[in-house]
């Protein structure tokens, strides 16, 4: 999600050529490009971001509604929705972080006052702007189970101290923030805290409400990114068919024995399979971006992850009210029709109509909704 803005510009994050005005950059430092060259290396993290966000969705839209329907239908289905989804957690997120941290490494070298504004205030601005908007669609769908703030207290909860749905957002602010104020620190000495940090998380040894889980255990992905971010282009750029195959294979073995051995709360289980899973995502996006069939629509949907990331939640909630009794009502046979695809199908509807939603809002020129407006525009304005 992290693009390199130009700090005089007002642009949305991560909104892509659907906006007008707007423009992506992907900066390398010289020396950095390798045989691969920077456009390739470009287009497997746009890919491997188009990948997460699907994901994002996906669970989303199986979770908050497939699995709330009463499914009559005599067969396991919804339970391998929900088991499938459960084994893309150790990738969704800390994936997703690792490519914002690769991002983010010019960014963070910018003066205090760019990154001050460009970046933590920018996500806290989102942060703040989004979540007063779920707040309100989602009291019109209180069936969607979601967190959600029913008070003045809980709103101020979720922007300060337990993030909501939008954790994303206010978890980039935070990290850009530490990002920036360990620069001149070794990346030992930066990277074994965040990975503790995440380890005692993962274990259940700190409170985690809400979504200060996913805060705290994904820090450390941000920060590997930022840091290793060469590394990890070399690793991209020189992916092969047999690294695939060891990455995923290791990857499906650690799931499968942390399932056998009920780990998944053992100190340093998790985030040991999520690196697992992040060097099996990056390897697998680097292949993935020989064939442009597939990778060039994942690309492109990587290029404007901010909106359906904003915007889905609400979109799901309203169809969630939608198609919750009708779907429920079914006779058995007709759900049977449509039981192996419904995950596939909402989801779909829902970032297509995340995309549209966003379309409009710009087209009334509620740019606003998805950047913090530039000084001189609120001068002009006043």
């Amino acid at each position: 999600m992290i693009q390199q803005l130009s700090p005089t510009e007002h642009r949305p994050v991560d909104l892509g050529p659907a906006a007008p005005r707007v423009r992506f950059r992907h900066r390398y430092r010289a020396g950095t490009a390798s045989a691969a060259g920077p456009s390739q290396r470009a287009q497997w993290a746009d890919a491997a971001k188009g990948v997460c966000i699907v994901l994002v969705v996906l669970w989303h839209v199986v979770v908050k509604d497939y699995l709330q329907i009463d499914w009559h239908i005599g067969l396991p289905v919804p339970g391998f929705w929900g088991t499938l989804g459960e084994q893309f957690l150790p990738l969704r997120m800390p994936l997703f972080f690792t490519i914002s941290g690769v991002f983010a490494a010019n960014a963070a070298q910018r003066p205090w006052r760019l990154v001050a504004r460009g970046r933590i205030a920018g996500f806290l601005y989102l942060y703040a702007i989004w979540l007063l908007i779920h707040t309100v669609v989602l009291a019109a769908a209180p069936q969607l189970p979601t967190d959600r703030a029913t008070s003045a207290l809980g709103l101020l909860e979720q922007l300060t101290i337990t993030p909501s749905n939008l954790w994303y957002l206010y978890a980039l602010a935070l990290y850009f923030t530490i990002a920036k104020a360990t620069r001149r620190v070794p990346r030992a000495v930066v990277l074994v805290p965040a990975a503790a940090l995440s380890a005692i998380a993962a274990a259940g040894l700190l409170d985690t409400p809400g979504n200060r889980a996913g805060l705290y255990q994904n820090l450390v992905f941000f920060l590997a990114g930022l840091h290793l971010r060469p590394q990890i282009q070399q690793w991209a750029a020189t992916a092969n068919r047999r690294r695939l195959l060891l990455t995923s294979g290791g990857y499906v073995l650690a799931l499968a024995a942390m399932a056998v051995t009920g780990a998944q709360q053992w100190f340093g289980v998790w985030p040991a399979v999520s690196v697992l899973a992040v060097i099996f995502g990056i390897t697998a996006a680097a292949r993935l971006a020989r064939w442009s069939a597939l990778s060039d629509p994942l690309a492109r949907l990587g290029r404007i992850t901010l909106p359906i990331y904003v915007i889905h939640m609400p979109v799901l909630a309203l169809l969630h009210r939608l198609l919750l009794v009708p779907v429920s009502g079914l006779g058995g046979s007709a759900q049977v029709l449509i039981v192996f695809i419904y995950p596939i199908l909402l989801t779909g509807l829902v970032i297509g109509l995340s995309l549209a939603v966003h379309r409009g809002l710009l087209a009334v020129r509620a740019g606003w909704l998805f950047a913090l407006p530039a000084k001189r525009r609120l001068a002009a304005a006043g």
